[in-house]
């Protein structure tokens, strides 16, 4: 009987509205998937192979040794991927389910083939993509290919590797489309890992303050994306927001109440299929971010990201998405003529379009019999 080869194809993500708001428990924000992909592929094998040209392991090797994995390579870039198998092996285990030899590779169009970093989410959708391919590749009754449960054992893996973040990227690259997002309690979640409950059984459980749901944007609105030439690193950015918690609590939670007061604006937006108020309700979350960025001096709001606002609120208005510090900004506009027109300027800057859209088919999976 010919072997099933599982391929996989999940999204890339850009946050619209709430950013560093959102790793706090219960608050809002707006991310959506991109139709720029991560691809897998996963099918049996003699032993277990791991293919990531890209990162420059062409075939690594590992095994699973206790509850952990030892890899042929010694390399950070596979921290990701350990998690999600590790936490997966762990939930075969309560299940009784006993592991198969696989080999999976990954190849990510998430960036441009010249080498420019959009900052798209690339270790979440590797998460989800790893976690997709295993519940596939099993095939298990007892663990069901759910988007929920993709969700949160790639958000339990991915917290384990990262120790912070909303996961409202793992939510993108799961579920698709525009997304209402809010983030789970981390420190619940931590201390169900720390008590050793199956994981099995917390994985059933709702999650306090976890909100995942699917948005329709209004007719009208037009989004556009423009890329600063700059990565980003986030984690430096977010730990220094995150000491205004300690330093001054006051203005952290001014913050929090604006950035929630401006999401909620553009969430009502949507179901009131209002562009305008869409395009107001944006502006409103740019100034609380503002506002945090000038206190922090996290510096979230770079010359070039100024830049693409200035010209975006000329149409509409205008952004950073997602930690900001570069990466990319977002736009919002009422047709396509100024679409048109805000791009050109854009370019004019200096400022890259992203011919992005929004793709409703968060992570998916194709089957070849070979």
């Amino acid at each position: 009987m010919s072997q099933p080869t599982y391929h996989l194809k999940v999204p890339g993500k850009l946050f619209i509205a709430g950013e560093y708001a959102v790793t706090e428990p219960g608050q809002p924000s707006v991310v959506i998937a991109v139709d720029r992909f991560l691809n897998a592929k996963i099918t049996s094998s003699e032993q277990n192979h791991l293919y990531l040209a890209q990162l420059g392991l062409d075939d690594v090797i590992w095994q699973a040794v206790e509850n952990d994995l030892e890899f042929s390579e010694s390399s950070a870039k596979l921290s990701f991927i350990r998690s999600a198998i590790t936490i997966f092996n762990k939930l075969l285990k309560e299940y009784s389910i006993e592991q198969r030899p696989f080999s999976l590779s990954i190849k990510s169009d998430l960036d441009d083939p010249s080498g420019k970093k959009y900052g798209l989410g690339s270790s979440a959708a590797v998460v989800v993509a790893v976690i997709t391919a295993l519940i596939h590749f099993y095939d298990e009754e007892k663990i069901p290919p759910e988007k929920e449960l993709i969700f949160k054992l790639a958000a339990i893996s991915h917290f384990m590797t990262q120790g912070n973040g909303s996961c409202a990227d793992i939510a993108a690259a799961t579920y698709g489309g525009w997304i209402h997002y809010t983030t789970f309690d981390a420190e619940w979640l931590l201390n169900q890992l720390e008590t050793g409950k199956p994981i099995s059984q917390f994985l059933e459980e709702a999650w306090p303050k976890l909100k995942i749901q699917p948005l329709i944007p209004p007719t009208n609105l037009k989004l556009c994306v423009g890329w600063t030439g700059k990565s980003a690193a986030t984690g430096p950015m977010v730990h220094q927001v995150h000491q205004l918690k300690t330093e001054n609590l006051e203005f952290y939670q001014q913050f929090l109440d604006k950035s929630a007061e401006a999401v909620n604006d553009l969430l009502r937006s949507f179901a009131e299929n209002n562009s305008e108020e869409a395009i107001f309700a944006l502006k409103k979350n740019r100034e609380a971010l503002l506002e945090l960025d000038q206190y922090s001096k996290a510096g979230i709001e770079t010359i070039t990201l100024k830049t693409l606002i200035q010209i975006a609120e000329i149409y509409g208005s205008g952004k950073s998405s997602g930690a900001g510090g570069g990466d990319c900004g977002i736009a919002f506009v009422n047709d396509e003529v100024q679409v048109e027109k805000l791009k050109k300027e854009w370019a004019a800057a200096s400022i890259d379009p992203l011919y992005l859209n929004v793709t409703e088919t968060g992570a998916s999976i194709s089957i070849e019999y070979e």
